[in-house]
């Protein structure tokens, strides 16, 4: 059984993943976090659906999997799960996705405070 949205949701608050380290395409993840920042969640749903299997191909793949890894050995709830979802359907995953999310918000939190 694979892990479900909120429980994805859940799990990614425990990843040790920051958007400036990872070195994923900020200009890609911004049509994520700009959709994030006007709160509409039928665009945040189709940028995000959209732009996982970009970012998942141009590196977003390995951090993943090795915070997954961490979380795991730490004994994080859902951590095995997700990763065997992200061994099993990689970017197509709820984990994958919550990521993006996730380093999404972390996008955009850095860029209004650069810009106050």
């Amino acid at each position: 059984m694979t892990l479900d949205r909120r429980r994805a949701e859940a799990s990614v608050s425990a990843l040790d993943l920051d958007v400036d380290a990872i070195g994923i395409c900020h200009a890609c993840l911004s049509f994520v976090s700009i959709a994030l920042d006007d709160g509409d969640e039928r665009e945040i749903k189709r940028q995000t659906l959209r732009l996982t299997p970009v970012l998942w191909d141009e590196g977003l793949s390995l951090p993943l999997r090795l915070a997954l890894e961490g979380a795991r050995a730490s004994g994080v709830e859902d951590a095995a799960r997700a990763l065997d979802d992200v061994d099993g359907f990689g970017a197509r995953t709820a984990i994958a996705r919550a990521v993006v999310r996730r380093l999404a918000l972390q996008l955009s939190i850095r860029t209004h405070a650069q810009l106050n």
